[in-house]
């Protein structure tokens, strides 16, 4: 058993994995700004708690799932926060997505509040939440990622410690680069396609196996093609996240050119408004006008 665990941040991404806890038997306390939120997992049969506080008081673990770093401070140290109902020795496990150096000088603070701190970004996003098939990047001591891994069996197939406090993250941006160059590498190709006039949707059964493979060209070029674009994900944080790694570039001297290009790319689509939709809408990036098709 994994004892209580409460959940902070209930939006997409922690919605999925509390219903996931929720639904394998895990007892799970939730807190979220939003009320609706919230009920959606009391529904499932999670408790709500009144603040962050309170979520933490009545647990033995705490999840962490915001959008940047400051969110996460103030949800764990600012008024009614974590940090003022946690009991010494409690276990945080940061499952959100936020730069390296943010997370040190959290665990560190948070290591002075007497409570213990795991950074356990994640990739996978909803539908891998759901099946229990996440694959998290772990940064912390070597005992509390143990525990960490215990507590989220029941949400990820792969958990791999990196090493100390912010390997995780440090991992996940070098994820999200991948991620986003895919992305947008499989917009483009479809794109491509559906002006050379070939079947896009025998493409990845016709690549399948080969080098060109990926999870990325099985599941989003049919999305791409039918400009299918439910939300799984955001591109606004595909922006954060590439400008992490971008932030990383510069503190390692490391030339990062089609990473810039791409966050670019992504960039150019917030500031269009497009910034809370899915990946998926990369395709509005090569739209034009239409044109014969070849055959």
């Amino acid at each position: 058993m994994t004892g209580i665990v409460a959940l902070i941040g209930a939006g997409a991404m922690g919605g999925a994995i509390g219903a996931r806890l929720v639904q394998t038997g895990t007892p799970l306390i939730v807190f979220d700004l939003d009320e609706e939120k919230m009920a959606a997992l009391v529904a499932l049969g999670a408790v709500a708690a009144g603040s962050a506080a309170a979520a933490a008081r009545a647990a033995t673990t705490v999840i962490l799932s915001l959008n940047a770093p400051h969110i996460v401070r103030a949800a764990v140290f600012g008024p009614a926060g974590v940090a003022e109902g946690a009991a010494p020795g409690t276990l945080l496990i940061d499952m959100s997505s936020i730069d390296p150096d943010a997370t040190k000088a959290l665990a560190a603070d948070a290591a002075a509040c007497g409570l213990r701190w795991v950074d356990s970004p994640l990739s996978g996003g909803i539908p891998k939440a759901a099946k229990g098939e996440l694959t998290l990047m772990q940064g912390g001591a070597e005992i509390d990622v143990t525990e960490a891994q215990r507590v989220l069996a029941q949400v990820a197939s792969n958990q791999t410690r990196m090493g100390g406090t912010g390997a995780g993250q440090t991992t996940k941006l070098i994820n999200q680069v991948l991620c986003g160059l895919g992305f947008l590498a499989v917009a483009e190709a479809t794109a491509l396609a559906e002006a050379a006039g070939v079947d896009v949707a025998m493409i990845p059964q016709a690549l399948r196996g080969g080098r060109a493979d990926s999870a990325i060209l099985q599941e989003y070029m049919p999305r791409f093609a039918s400009r299918d674009y439910r939300r799984t994900g955001r591109i606004d944080n595909m922006v954060k996240d590439l400008d992490g790694a971008a932030d990383l570039a510069r503190l390692t001297r490391t030339p990062m050119p089609l990473t810039t290009l791409c966050a670019e790319i992504h960039r150019m689509l917030t500031a269009a408004g497009l910034g809370g939709e899915d990946q998926a809408a990369l395709m509005e990036f090569f739209k034009g006008p239409e044109k014969e098709k070849f055959a």
